[in-house]
């Protein structure tokens, strides 16, 4: 009996196809990555560092208001950030961050006479510290339900009075390196067709500073929407939301002699939003820590690759 090669074709076929939408509906949910910027000026939630990285050669500038629940202790008045940002490589991100300081009469730390009577009430000088995250494993690599990890260092070259110093940050007491902290994240992506992108992220971080010493895990989750547009104005508008929601560690409060306060909360629960507009190049960013406090700010995103 002769074998129809026909049907034979016909019956591998579907599967063939089967087999390249699915690659090809991975490929695009990890196209669709997160990109909301958090307060350190690189990729991640609002507070919390995530895996999840930018696209090769991707350089990026933004700035932000913040409210002082949305820092750590030494801002204990709201404040201003700005920062630049370039992924090197696709594993490898740097960023370089200046928050504002204010002229006060007594800061933080119950210290006096450092600024100038004159310029009490204004923002005169800036903190500046240096961000890196290096991607250890890519998402999809062995599996396609594999996760991707990053580990990273924040406000890692302390003393910038100094020229700067890369030890002694645990030590530092109530000077510089107010940002510092080492992670671990892992991030993983559910793409839900035609629905949206779903993040998951958890992350350990850790910090020896004695006003922010943590060594405690983080959770967050993201949802970007990616409703199946037909020509609708709505459905555009829609697209361009990045939920996000973060419990994250971290002490943000002082006594009333600006001390540090090591009784206030340990962790943070925030939510806030991403919009993005212009084909991504520009971003809006709104984050409500302890879903009640305002900051807000824009990143400016191009591709130089």
């Amino acid at each position: 009996m002769k074998r129809d090669k026909r049907k034979g074709m016909t019956e591998r076929y579907p599967m063939k196809k089967v087999r390249r939408a699915g690659l090809l509906l991975f490929v695009l949910c990890m196209s669709q990555a997160v990109e909301a910027q958090i307060n350190y000026g690189t990729t991640g939630l609002m507070n919390m560092p995530t895996a999840d990285m930018q696209r090769d050669k991707t350089f990026m500038v933004g700035g932000n208001w913040l409210n002082r629940h949305a820092t750590v202790p030494r801002w204990w008045y709201d404040t201003w950030n700005y920062y630049i940002n370039i992924t090197i490589f696709p594993w490898l991100e740097a960023g370089y961050l200046c928050t504002g300081h204010k002229a006060v009469p007594t800061d933080y730390g119950n210290n006096s006479g450092f600024w100038i009577p004159s310029t009490y009430g204004k923002f005169t000088n800036q903190d500046r510290s240096f961000h890196f995250r290096l991607r250890v494993w890519k998402e999809g690599w062995w599996k396609c339900w594999t996760p991707q990890i990053v580990i990273g260092a924040n406000d890692v070259i302390g003393d910038s009075a100094h020229g700067g110093s890369l030890s002694g940050q645990s030590e530092q007491g109530y000077g510089n390196g107010f940002w510092n902290r080492y992670y671990l994240a892992i991030t993983k992506h559910i793409c839900l067709e035609n629905i949206g992108t779903l993040g998951g992220h958890i992350s350990w971080i850790y910090s020896r500073r004695f006003d922010n010493r943590m060594n405690n895990l983080a959770v967050g989750a993201n949802f970007r929407f990616g409703l199946k547009e037909n020509g609708a104005l709505m459905l555009r508008i829609i697209n361009g939301v990045n939920l996000m929601g973060e419990i994250v560690p971290g002490y943000t409060d002082v006594r009333s002699d600006l001390t540090f306060n090591p009784d206030g909360p340990r962790y943070q629960v925030n939510i806030g939003m991403e919009y993005h507009f212009w084909k991504d190049y520009i971003n809006a960013v709104v984050e409500l820590s302890r879903c009640r406090y305002f900051s807000g700010g824009l990143v400016f995103r191009v591709h130089l690759k």
